[in-house]
């Protein structure tokens, strides 16, 4: 077990255990063993975003303290916008301020070890998955706190009619299971470090809302907000300051905004971007469509314990009474194993459907989350005639083999779709979008601890057919490179998507948008007016294309097929270096010109605290159930702590010798 992993288990003990003391009122986690106290990484966290109409601009700083007399090396795991351009770092130690560089990931995880053997403060932001990340302090010192400040730029989507800006503020527990070679690195999620009887309030949000039009219906169903102002509005927390064990999540309207197809352009030395917005034309969803057979796949994993599997529940109960009697309907839970309640699909009777109600009522949760084995099981029944096939999907998508599950819907899709509901305060949204986006989809989120069953009612609703399919785009004389997202998806209403590509030239051109609404062909002309010169005040757009044309090039990594991934990683690591975003193989690294600590090798590696997220039951974090059934806390903490320090004093004198 390397060090760190050691430390790591002792804290994760330490909370199982319980043997912690309260907090100061500045937040200070300590831990009471047999009367010594031991301190861990300190953690505030201000994020601020600046949102121009659909595009947002978002400042995370993050500050590191030490609150021990013992120098430390940190590691903070935490969560992104799954859609976030990652293009900026700053390092701030003491009166010295340091930019970070982007460099390719192996170089930069040197330059890091580097700095760190010399005693130099350094910073070193490593992605794991597109929303998940690791925060690495070296010689975090005693009274000289460090403060790293991100930058990011994202896209808000339209959904559902209003717009919508997640702010993830916390990772849950991963269920590994057997994972592939060729798996990107994945941190371990260590739960529990941050009980919530002691947790601090350590997180501040503030939002700046400005739009060409009025901004509207500004609301938040996940957090407390205060909103103040007309024409522009602030929005903060009403606390000032939460505990990170649950997203935020900020929705608002648009006055006028509704447009069936809008550009943006953006021109500089790199060349021209620009962005369509398409939305659904406004017809009715007829009542006399084809008939559908859907496939309702249910997470009864450990992690679903609770408010998440009740709010499964609820969703399921009104989704079955809202089922056509034309329509078709089968039923599947899986946790370790997946059980269908019917091998063939279920005619949509009254019967039926009270039986089915009755099977949902009892399902219990625990064991794994093997969702691959549920999507092929969802799959290997044969489909009524004449129907459309619809997986609708229930998870928190707690798993750490995202790339498995997304070659198994590439591969079963066919002309089927998937809904994906995330049902939790911190669910998998890298996993369950790319679940919708390869299954031609779309995703939704039930919170089951604040909107209630309510919600997972009324979400229930959103089963309804898309009104818009089969996407294309005649650009007609438009020269255009690597438009993304590859593959359109279709549009239900209230929603839209965003287009973007390279382009070449300027002056006017023509551009239709086709397909198919209730079976019948529709065209949505738009015409482009493309600069000749630099545009000021649209920079993000080339940031999120080449965010989005690299979430395009790792769906194709993820899913197999017969591009070389050798020639996508190189593609890949190409755009974060061109636009200095962080990506699976691109890092930001930050390094002091000051040595902080003259005895490096006398540091101490550990993990800055994390909450248990909101909703989650303790038995979804394995790693933090350890030792007996009814441990003594202090006996057993205490031979714990007195071990890890044995272990690091035998660690630095065979270190000496050597």
């Amino acid at each position: 077990m390397r060090l760190n992993d050691l430390i790591r288990a002792v804290a994760l003990c330490l909370c199982a255990t319980g043997a912690w003391a309260e907090e100061d009122p500045g937040g200070q986690m300590r831990a009471i063993v047999d009367g010594a106290e031991v301190s861990l990484p300190l953690l505030k966290t201000d994020i601020d975003a600046q949102i121009n109409g659909d595009l947002a601009t978002v400042t995370v700083r993050q500050i590191f303290e030490n609150p021990t007399r013992t120098p430390l090396n940190a590691t903070y795991l935490f969560p992104l916008n799954t859609g976030a351009a990652v293009h900026a770092m700053t390092m701030q130690v003491g009166d010295e301020m340091i930019e970070a560089v982007i460099q390719e990931k192996q170089q930069a995880q040197a330059t890091f070890d580097k700095a760190k053997s010399e005693g130099k403060a350094a910073s070193l932001l490593v992605q794991h998955r597109p929303n998940m990340f690791t925060q690495n302090i070296a010689n975090l010192m005693p009274g000289l706190p460090v403060t790293v400040t991100l930058k990011y730029v994202q896209a808000v989507p339209r959904i559902d009619g209003a717009y919508e800006l997640v702010v993830p503020l916390i990772v849950g527990p991963r269920y590994e299971g057997a994972q592939p070679a060729n798996l990107p690195e994945y941190p371990g999620v260590a739960g529990l470090t941050l009980p919530k009887s002691i947790a601090s309030d350590r997180v501040s949000i503030h939002a700046d809302l400005r739009a060409p039009m009025p901004v509207a219906h500004v609301h938040s169903a996940t957090h407390r907000i205060d909103v103040t102002g007309s024409d522009a509005r602030r929005v903060s927390l009403t606390k000032g300051a939460v505990i990170d064990n649950r997203d935020f999540v900020l929705r608002y309207d648009l006055a006028g905004a509704n447009v069936q197809a809008g550009a943006l352009t953006h021109r500089d030395d790199r060349g021209g971007v620009l962005s369509l917005m398409i939305e659904p034309p406004k017809l009715p969803d007829p009542a006399t469509i084809r008939a559908r057979e859907l496939v309702f796949v249910l997470d009864t994993s450990g992690s679903m314990g609770g408010a998440p599997i009740e709010a499964s529940k609820a969703f399921m109960q009104h989704a079955l009474k809202a089922l056509r009697p034309t329509d078709y309907f089968r039923i599947i839970r899986f946790s370790n194993t997946a059980e269908a309640y019917s091998q063939d699909a279920q005619p949509a009777t009254p019967a039926a459907l009270r039986k089915a109600g009755r099977f949902v009522n009892g399902l219990n949760t625990g064991g794994g989350t093997e969702i691959a084995r549920a999507i092929r099981t969802a799959f290997a029944a044969p489909q009524p005639a004449d129907t459309l096939r619809i997986v609708v999907f229930l998870s928190d998508g707690y798993i750490g083999d995202e790339a498995t599950v997304l070659a198994t819907v590439d591969q079963l899709i066919g002309k089927a779709r998937i809904y994906a509901f995330g049902v939790g305060t911190s669910v998998n949204r890298y996993l369950l979008e790319e679940m919708a986006q390869v299954g031609r989809g779309f995703v939704r989120y039930v919170d089951p601890t604040e909107t209630g069953l309510d919600a997972a009612q009324s979400l229930a609703g959103r089963l309804e057919s898309p009104l818009l399919t089969n996407l294309t785009i005649d650009w007609g004389d438009l020269a255009i490179t690597d438009p993304t997202p590859a593959k359109l998806p279709d549009l239900f209403a209230g929603d839209a998507v965003r287009v973007l590509a390279r382009f070449t030239g300027d002056g006017s051109h023509s551009v239709a948008i086709r397909g198919m609404a209730q079976g019948q062909p529709v065209t949505l002309p738009i015409r482009l007016d493309l600069p000749k010169t630099d545009t000021k005040g649209t920079e993000a757009l080339a940031l999120i294309w080449a965010r989005a044309r690299i979430a395009d090039l790792m769906r194709r990594y993820a899913i197999p097929s017969d591009v070389n991934r050798d020639v996508l990683r190189d593609r890949i690591t190409a755009l974060g270096l061109r636009y200095a975003l962080v990506t699976e193989w691109t890092s930001f690294v930050a390094v002091s010109k000051k040595i902080v600590n003259r005895n490096p090798d006398g540091s101490v590696d550990t993990a800055v605290p994390l909450p248990q997220v909101k909703g989650v039951p303790a038995t979804a974090y394995p790693d933090a159930v350890t030792g007996s059934s009814a441990p003594e806390p202090a006996e057993t903490a205490g031979m714990i702590l007195l071990a890890l320090i044995l272990g690091l004093w035998l660690y630095r004198e065979r270190a000496k010798v050597a």
